[in-house]
């Protein structure tokens, strides 16, 4: 298990992850980015998400990948 962050960024401002979560491999990192992501945009919030990026690094601050947020909204109606 490594301990993995979850930091959020957009062209105006960024969340720290400051707790993180335990992460036994690469494709659970991948899920916990995505469930992540999909809870910040089902959360009741004027936001708009399209910009937002999810930057998931180890416990030495390497980022291990990002994930866009547009990659899980969808098409605009």
């Amino acid at each position: 298990m490594v301990q993995v962050y979850f930091h959020c960024t957009n062209t105006e401002g960024v969340w720290i992850d400051r707790r993180g979560a335990a992460i036994g491999n690469l494709a659970e990192a991948q899920d916990h980015a995505a469930l992540v992501v999909r809870s910040l945009l089902d959360a009741p919030s004027t936001e708009d998400w399209r910009d937002w990026v999810l930057h998931v690094s180890d416990d030495i601050g390497e980022e291990i990948f990002c994930l866009p947020f547009a990659s899980l909204l969808g098409k605009p109606q």
